[in-house]
């Protein structure tokens, strides 16, 4: 008689379907290079080393809260990278490390690792250090194309930790192109804001590689395309709308979509595949809530720039989203 094979018990999903998380971080990593390296030609050594930072001190931080996790499913790595490119270039590197140890200890270990966080962990890194270091957030810009940024970083990026920096940063920029817009300082040049020739966090300025990323993304089905969709939707129809009700209050539709993080949130951030809904209507809810809590924080609150804590929010949405979409069961004895 031959021996018996043993029984192998496994947890769902039965059926693999052929894509892992490390293909999924290596896509978005892709698809993050080219405003990645836009990045460092427009801010030079002050960009580059914000994101070595963030992803190093992510890295760390991910060795130091879970000893036996794996590094190579890209996940701490992507964590950083994305931290990284939603800061100020010119931010001091040792609040980029705390930024990155906030984000992998509370924003993912304290949620249970991988797969468990309520909260994308980069946002969390990054609103921590916005209610930390508010004065620090807010005026760490660098000019776009500026002379000496390949030879030299910013005197706020070597400040030391709890000290100011001893000289300031002759390219030092003043206001983002929504500040300015909330000022009532007009708005930059449209294509300049389509194109990234603004100043800004590292990675939100160029829209166009941005959108081109996230057009990948959906082309690889790593993400799900109805998220970007509906929320930029959303914010385009809203601010058309207010748009037309007082032009020399509210930015235009094309200018609305092209400033600050909306683009790296629509496409890398509100995507995530564990945060997100997992039905195909929970998914247009979750959007369109998204994109209209953006116009409104943008336009009726004291930020000029609400896509951050629009994310949070709709996280939080997430669970109920799901319950609410929940497909019913039918009946015994109906066929669908």
């Amino acid at each position: 008689m031959p021996s018996a094979r043993p029984l192998r018990l496994v947890a769902a999903p039965h059926l693999h379907g052929g894509s892992a998380v490390p293909q999924w971080m290596l896509h978005t990593v892709i698809a993050l290079l080219p405003v990645t390296l836009l990045a460092v030609v427009l801010f030079g050594l002050a960009a580059l080393a914000t994101i070595v930072v963030a992803v190093l001190a992510c890295l760390l931080a991910e060795r130091a809260c879970a000893p036996r996790s794996r590094l190579d499913d890209g996940s701490a790595m992507l964590t950083g990278l994305l931290l990284g490119l939603s800061l100020p270039p010119a931010l001091p590197l040792w609040m980029v490390a705390v930024g990155a140890f906030i984000a992998i200890g509370v924003g993912k270990h304290l949620f249970g690792g991988l797969g468990g966080p309520v909260f994308h962990p980069a946002l969390v890194g990054r609103v921590f250090l916005q209610a930390a270091f508010p004065t620090a957030m807010a005026q760490a810009w660098v000019a776009p194309l500026a002379s000496g940024r390949v030879s030299e970083l910013p005197a706020t990026s070597l400040a030391l930790p709890l000290l100011s920096p001893a000289a300031p940063y002759e390219a030092m920029s003043g206001a983002t192109p929504l500040t300015a817009l909330k000022a009532g300082e007009g708005s930059a040049a449209l294509a300049d804001l389509w194109l990234g020739l603004v100043a800004g966090s590292v990675g939100e300025t160029s829209a166009v590689l941005l959108l081109l990323g996230g057009l990948y993304l959906a082309f690889k089905r790593v993400i799900d395309w109805r998220i970007p969709t509906a929320l930029l939707g959303t914010v385009a129809v809203l601010s058309a709308i207010l748009h037309g009700l007082d032009a020399e209050r509210h930015p235009g539709m094309l200018t609305a979509l092209a400033s600050g993080g909306l683009m790296l949130g629509a496409w890398f951030f509100a995507t995530d595949p564990g945060l997100s809904p997992m039905t195909r209507r929970g998914a247009w809810i979750y959007g369109l809530a998204i994109g209209a809590l953006v116009v409104l924080m943008r336009q009726f609150s004291g930020h000029a720039e609400g896509v951050v804590y629009a994310l949070l929010l709709g996280s939080a949405l997430t669970p109920h989203i799901d319950r609410w979409t929940r497909p019913r069961p039918l009946p015994e004895g109906v066929e669908r």
